[in-house]
């Protein structure tokens, strides 16, 4: 008979998770650390960041603090990483924030948008230089980036969300292209709208059912966005690379007012 227990797919991997003290990142960092990994959380916030280290009770976890916008900041986290664990595999791109929407791009201030922006993309172009940077010569490693349903749409989210999330499938694209050549993968995840007390906040919905998905009777986990990372990052799946996976139940294939299967008032 089969055993039932699951076998680790992420055994004798090391792996750095952006923003992995809460929410979707920690669930990724969660399910790393399940598979057999050596995780290192990269934070702002220090209080959380302990916490799921002491949570976890792991030799396996610990916490650095990390802005990613700050190339030092980057740059010690892989370092030090590799200094730890001799090698880094894995590079998890998750670090996000997320402005107000403001419906009138003329209500839309500069310095708003470059600080959706200077999280969401250039934290993720740092995070990818430096994890390419040590992965290169060792001709290996997979780099994943947490993106948005509102990557490949438009009328989701704000502005400088989805003009950050749009650059980030661009990006992923041309590290694919570029890093391919030294064996090392880049993808990134979509996510549709999780019902967490953000989202309830920004679309204004009192709850999960107020989230339109074609999938009915269902809705979208951080958990669910941790298994579609580990898929990604996994050598099981080693010939994908440069590719978007969207996790939004077919969301983004269908016109919720319009056609056969339109949404009735």
């Amino acid at each position: 008979m089969a055993s039932s227990t699951p076998v680790p797919r992420l055994e004798n991997k090391v792996a750095i998770v952006t923003g992995g003290a809460r929410g979707i990142g920690e669930c990724i960092v969660r399910l790393f650390v399940k598979h057999g990994a050596k995780v290192v959380i990269a934070d702002v916030r220090d209080d959380l960041g302990e916490l799921v280290c002491q949570d976890l009770g792991d030799k396996s976890v610990s916490f650095i603090h990390c802005d990613v916008t700050l190339e030092s900041d980057i740059e010690n986290v892989v370092n030090t990483t590799v200094t730890r664990h001799g090698k880094l595999d894995i590079m998890v791109n998750n670090a996000g924030i997320i402005d107000e929407p403001k419906l009138s791009i003329l209500e839309n201030e500069k310095l708003d948008f470059e600080r959706v922006i200077s999280v969401n993309l250039t934290g993720v172009f740092l995070g990818t230089k430096h994890a390419a940077r040590v992965m290169i010569p060792k001709c290996n490693g997979s780099i994943v980036t947490i993106a948005s349903v509102a990557s490949i749409t438009g009328g989701i989210t704000s502005h400088a969300y989805t003009s950050s999330k749009h650059g980030v499938v661009g990006l992923t694209k041309i590290a694919a292209a570029e890093l391919g050549r030294n064996q090392i993968r880049v993808n990134c995840v979509s996510p549709y709208v999780i019902p967490t007390a953000m989202a309830h906040k920004i679309f204004h919905i009192e709850d999960s059912s107020g989230v339109h998905s074609n999938l009915t009777g269902k809705s979208l986990e951080p958990q669910d966005i941790a298994s579609a990372t580990l898929f990604l990052a996994s050598d099981e799946f080693g010939y994908i690379s440069g590719h978007n996976l969207v996790v939004d139940g077919g969301y983004s294939v269908l016109n919720p007012v319009f056609g056969l299967f339109s949404v009735k008032n």
